[in-house]
């Protein structure tokens, strides 16, 4: 029997608009540490918190959209953010003042979040549920491949011109998300009169997905440990004489990611996901150990290829099971409730990570990250994996008896 299509020409545009959204949020996330820092002589804490703002309004936006997003209109509202992202990026050119950038950095990180947030919630529709860990792994591919552009350009353009070439480079992205998103054909969604009642109501219930709650957890505590490195990296590289290197980091990190994706996401939906999970958080854990070690280039990379393949499976894995654990009207809520969880912990994560710098290092920090990233184990087996296991063996005894 073969199985449904997949790569359509809507989940190929879709994919496309994420990427380029992706690219500029990661791009900026990579440098405006240093921006702030170079540009206000601000310290580290004050440059996580320029991060950090970004993220809290991501998040607060997903909160609101999430809940109204079927109400309003999948493709108007992704149209409209989209033109508001590009509006305050191109903002940027006038932060002549560390409040003016903060602000700006709150509009355009509250446009990033109902982008994000719709995307996911238009490709949950468009992908079959034979295939959801497959295509959530590889519409996660185009924000996994951002990870990786987003930081390369911004070390590359830091070094060798200047702050406004990269909001320059942030800007014709945007354009670029903008004009291929006019020909995406969103799937229409059909309301029921109570699905409406509950939109017009404000119970907690009506902005959350709670069955996509527990997962939500365990990849707001595995971020935690990954917003140490994409906002202090490029200082982290300059500390330890490798920053010529540090570019190519978040290259490795996707070609790693690009080789394994293939069978990963064929994996989890053949063999389910704890077959996954357990062995690539403990890839992440090592990785994150690897480069609290790194004093040359070839263990510094090393550590990327292990990063990259160990966070950026599972933060797709996880996403495909709070997609899978939603009814199927409420898996726009259930992207929006995963995404405020993961920019929960992007969002404070910098801010508290830049105060812990000052106190322990660098190298120690990263050894804390990988202490941290291995408790994360227990927390997914108390949330998830006990469940999973026990589903699992269920159906195969069932299969067995038939």
């Amino acid at each position: 029997m073969s199985k449904p299509k997949l790569w359509t020409k809507d989940f190929i545009i879709i994919s496309s608009t994420n990427f380029f959204s992706f690219v500029t949020f990661y791009l900026l996330m990579a440098t405006i540490s240093l921006f702030v820092t170079e540009q206000y002589h601000a310290s580290q804490s004050v440059a996580g918190l320029a991060v950090g703002i970004f993220v809290i309004a991501t998040l607060l936006a997903r909160i609101v959209i999430g809940k109204y997003l079927d109400r309003i209109g999948r493709k108007r509202v992704l149209i409209v953010s989209l033109i508001v992202f590009l509006v305050i990026t191109l903002l940027h050119f006038e932060a002549n003042s560390l409040m003016f950038l903060m602000i700006i950095r709150f509009i355009h990180g509250a446009a990033f979040g109902v982008i994000s947030t719709t995307a996911g919630a238009v490709v949950a529709d468009l992908i079959p549920d034979e295939r959801r860990g497959e295509g959530t792994g590889y519409f996660a591919m185009s924000m996994n491949l951002a990870m990786a552009i987003g930081p390369f350009l911004g070390m590359i353009l830091s070094q060798y011109t200047g702050f406004k070439t990269i909001f320059l480079v942030g800007s014709i992205f945007s354009v670029v998300g903008f004009i291929a998103t006019l020909f995406l054909k969103v799937p229409k969604v059909e309301l029921s009169e109570q699905q409406i009642k509950e939109i017009a109501s404000f119970k907690v219930r009506d902005f959350f997905e709670p069955k996509a709650i527990p997962i939500s957890v365990a990849v707001l505590a595995v971020t935690l440990a990954y917003s140490s490195l994409l906002s202090f990296l490029s200082t982290y590289a300059k500390h330890i004489n490798l920053v010529e290197v540090s570019s190519f980091f978040f290259i490795v990190y996707a070609v790693a990611l690009l080789a394994t994706r293939p069978f990963t996401g064929r994996w989890f939906d053949e063999r389910g996901a704890n077959f996954v999970t357990y062995p690539l958080i403990i890839c992440l854990a090592i990785g994150f150990f690897f480069l609290s070690q790194a004093h040359n280039s070839i263990i510094f990379l090393v550590a990327g290829a292990l990063i990259g393949i160990g966070y950026g499976t599972v933060q797709s894995s996880f996403q495909a099971i709070a997609i899978n654990q939603a009814p199927s009207h409420r898996k726009a809520l259930a992207t929006s409730t995963y995404f405020i969880f993961l920019d929960l912990a992007n969002g404070v994560g910098p801010y508290v990570i830049g105060t812990v710098i000052a106190l322990i290092g660098f190298r120690e920090l990263y050894v804390a990250m990988s202490i941290w990233i291995l408790a994360c184990i227990g927390i997914y087996y108390v949330i998830y994996g006990k469940k999973a296991a026990v589903e699992k063996k269920s159906a195969a005894v069932q299969k067995a008896t038939e």
